[in-house]
């Protein structure tokens, strides 16, 4: 049986029931937060008006499909695409360190609409979300990570299209026929470039929502009986082909159904390049364990694993720092946020980026590709922080950053980060309804009424 197949029909036999209790419990957990997320960055994300505009003026803000943190209706479409821009537009969702790749944000959005099509219950959008994150995560690292990247792709667009698609065909009712065709389809919308990297701009963000929107018009034509090409993946042209030169295919299936990489999500807690996150870590230790603040900070040299050195060290001058996309790429920057604040959350971008000591403490900081932390590369996102400061010098090398599977996120950090992200738009009280709601998920007769809960209280 080729991999199309199987992962075909993966998706089709999957049932709510058939998942162990861990997955379900940290499938909710990871909605929790991809919602909190999308409702700040509709409310408080720079290129949230230019995307909200452009659907407005295709004629698309009208329907039944809920955004977060929204009161307007949309087409289901618009929907997908808008909860999936704003999803990654704050780089504060979850990440998957071997596969190098974020996961709830084209696969959610996708599913919540098709949920909100179909008047899905709570266990069906679960079963359907824990399937596209198999399916995304599994061809990311089929498709060796590094390999893909150097190729010049995204890969949580490029591979979030077929785990949206497999959501939504799920919750669509898809069979395995129907569900290999929708593969197919997909194929040929398995896009997004890294040239953001280069400039700033906003297409990062843009890739996911359009790889989420994507995956819902895939699943809706092989509902309807449209044929897609049946080697999706292992195909002459397919996914392995095409998109990396050293593509390890048996990964896709490796375990399927019996190893959940699930499990292997992460959260984060800083709204940047998951790759910057250990060595904040670090940095927020040390200053803790030796009392030393910014002011007293000389010199600063992040150690990084090449990877991610490539996306947040270098090799363009990372100290220079002009937008929020571009802080969120730059070790520099991102360290020395950390530094002064003894923290780092979103609005800390509004405060820093014209900051002229944020801007002096950026210069004091390097980044270097660390043996250390490249051999712990794939598998954890590692780094190492070395501070010369005026009270002395102080190293320290973390190999498990927090909210990794290994050192995960509690409860009580999860609704923090959540109540911080929501609760200016639609209030303490009614975020808090939300997070009871879609934390007892699998209990909810349709996820209409919980997405009734995100509605901001002001238009």
């Amino acid at each position: 049986m080729g991999i199309t197949r199987q992962l075909a029909e993966f998706v089709a036999d999957l049932r709510y029931e058939d998942l162990p209790t861990d997955v379900t419990e940290r499938a909710k957990r990871l909605i929790l937060d991809i919602t909190g997320i999308i409702i700040r960055a509709r409310n408080d994300a720079e290129s949230t008006p230019g995307l909200m505009a452009a659907v407005e003026k295709l004629g698309l803000a009208q329907g039944k499909c809920s955004v977060m943190g929204d009161r307007q209706g949309y087409a289901p479409t618009a929907a997908a695409l808008i909860n999936g821009t704003l999803a990654h537009s704050l780089d504060f969702d979850d990440t998957h360190a071997e596969g190098s790749i974020h996961s709830s944000a084209p696969i959610v959005p996708a599913a919540l609409a098709a949920a909100e099509m179909n008047d899905a219950s709570g266990k069906e959008l679960i079963a359907a979300v824990v399937a596209g994150y198999e399916v995304q995560i599994r061809l990311s690292l089929a498709l060796t990570p590094t390999a893909h990247y150097n190729q010049g792709f995204h890969p949580t667009a490029t591979c979030g299209v077929f785990g949206a698609t497999a959501a939504a065909a799920k919750l669509m009712g898809l069979g395995a026929d129907g569900i290999q065709d929708a593969f197919g389809v997909a194929l040929s919308q398995s896009a997004g470039s890294m040239e953001f990297l280069v400039d700033g701009s906003w297409t990062k963000r843009s890739h996911v929502g359009q790889a989420a929107q994507n995956g819902l018009i895939c699943a809706a034509l092989a509902a309807e009986g449209f044929k897609g090409p049946r080697q999706a993946f292992e195909g002459r042209y397919g996914l392995f082909h095409s998109h990396s030169p050293k593509s390890e295919p048996d990964k896709a299936v490796a375990g399927l159904g019996q190893s959940w990489e699930t499990m292997r999500l992460a959260v984060k807690p800083y709204p940047s390049c998951r790759y910057s996150h250990a060595a904040i870590d670090g940095l927020l230790a040390m200053m803790k364990e030796h009392g030393f603040t910014a002011d007293d900070v000389e010199e600063v040299e992040i150690g990084l694993p090449q990877t991610g050195w490539n996306i947040i060290g270098g090799p363009e001058d990372k100290t220079v720092v002009e937008n929020v996309v571009d802080g969120q790429f730059s070790m520099p920057f991102c360290a020395a946020i950390a530094l002064r604040e003894g923290g780092f959350v979103w609005d800390d971008y509004a405060r820093h980026l014209k900051d002229n000591a944020t801007k002096a403490l950026t210069k004091k900081v390097r980044a270097i590709v660390d043996p250390r932390a490249e051999a712990e590369f794939p598998v954890n996102m590692s780094g190492t922080a070395k501070v010369k400061t005026s009270k002395g010098e102080f190293e320290t090398f973390v190999v498990v950053p927090r909210g990794e599977p290994g050192n995960f996120l509690g409860d009580d950090e999860f609704r923090s980060k959540f109540d911080g992200l929501c609760a200016p738009y639609i209030g303490e009280e009614q975020a808090g309804r939300l997070a009871d709601q879609l934390l007892a998920l699998e209990q909810a007769n349709s996820v209409s009424a919980v997405m009734a809960l995100s509605q901001a209280k002001r238009a």
